[in-house]
């Protein structure tokens, strides 16, 4: 590991020099690359840092200690500094292992959420909006752009389903957790005898593709037009504005209907189109790897159930890492940092399992 690192430092002072260079400085391709070169070492490098400096203080007061001679309080300091500086190369190491676990290529790109309505009806569709909400305001919070691609409201409130993107700074390392079956326990409005009910929801969450990493056949294409409509006949377009398009190969259907605009419709269907194919594409890939994948979080499957709301105790609980958490409202209006960097570091033991095995 600290061959790999004294590489790597090298590594980083070769790149901090050439940023400093006119002639990388005046190409941007270049420049950009090498900028995100350095920017995912940096935390390395200064982490690596850290370990040298506290190897170093160990060494020194080790060779106090031994040479012999000290006073009492002279030797008590020397004592208290070995240790330290022998938790803190400790503390390093372990940080520095899961820094040099291979990184999600995805983790910095934009997402794709879906969210259904499952068993539950109505309750189903309202729950699909309170999720919806909880991740807008998330990344309202964290200054991420939001945008709907598709929806597909109910007359009181709800969706059917609905399709966003979440644009931002890495979006997908935060969101990638969460596709799979969400749960909610509560008192619908509509029941006069107050019992609770329980109702599902779908949500998946897919990398943002663009048109360099998935090319598209045109050819394998079925693209159709028809009129929107909306609940209760609110948005309906005389003209055929919304679009369908099927995958022929894969047998993918996208429809977007959200935008009077053709042409917008078309290329929002494209991009989520581009997106479900992308992840079939990395579902394969790991279906390969299916025994390191076993040792992971989990961050694909849609008949997994990951999560139950229950409104009565306040209490949100994941089940794929054993966590619950007393503080549902404020969960629901996206505060959900302790959620997914409680995933993050399991996700990251087990991989460090995984690799020590």
């Amino acid at each position: 590991m600290f061959e790999k690192l004294l590489l790597m430092e090298q590594k980083y002072e070769e790149i901090s020099s050439k940023l400093s260079e006119p002639e990388i400085i005046s190409d941007n391709k270049v420049y950009t690359q090498l900028m995100k070169e350095f920017k995912n070492l940096s935390p390395i490098i200064e982490k690596y840092r850290e370990y040298k400096k506290s190897k170093e203080n160990y060494v020194e007061a080790k060779e106090l200690l031994d040479a012999g001679g000290l006073d009492k309080d002279f030797k008590e300091m020397a004592q208290a500094e070995l240790e330290q500086a022998k938790d803190e190369i400790d503390s390093a190491t372990e940080e520095l292992k899961i820094l040099l676990l291979p990184k999600d290529p995805n983790d910095d790109k934009n997402v794709i959420i879906e969210i259904r309505g499952g068993a539950g009806g109505e309750e189903a569709s309202l729950f699909a909006n309170s999720l919806y909400r909880m991740y807008t305001m998330y990344a309202e919070a964290r200054g991420w752009k939001q945008e709907i691609l598709n929806a597909n409201p109910t007359e009181l409130g709800g969706f059917k389903e609905i399709s966003f993107s979440i644009m931002g700074d890495g979006a997908y390392s935060r969101l990638k957790y969460e596709s799979g079956v969400h749960r909610v326990q509560r008192v619908p409005e509509t029941e006069s005898q107050g019992r609770i009910h329980t109702s599902t929801v779908t949500v998946a969450v897919l990398v943002e593709a663009d048109e360099v990493e998935l090319e598209i056949n045109t050819a394998d294409l079925k693209i159709d037009y028809f009129r929107a409509s909306g609940a209760g006949g609110q948005h309906i377009n005389k003209t055929e504005s919304a679009v369908r398009i099927t995958h022929l190969p894969t047998g993918v259907v996208v429809e977007c209907q959200d935008e009077r605009s053709q042409h917008k419709n078309k290329d929002r269907a494209m991009k989520i189109l581009r997106s479900r194919l992308y992840e079939a594409l990395q579902q394969e890939q790991n279906d390969k790897i299916a025994s390191e994948r076993k040792m992971q979080v989990g961050t694909g499957d849609r008949s997994e159930r990951i999560r139950t709301y229950n409104y009565p105790q306040g209490r949100l609980t994941d089940h794929r890492i054993g966590l619950t958490i007393y503080r549902l409202e404020d969960m629901l209006n996206g505060n959900l940092d302790e959620v997914f960097d409680a995933l993050a570091t399991a996700d990251q033991a087990a991989k460090l399992a995984n690799q020590e095995q």
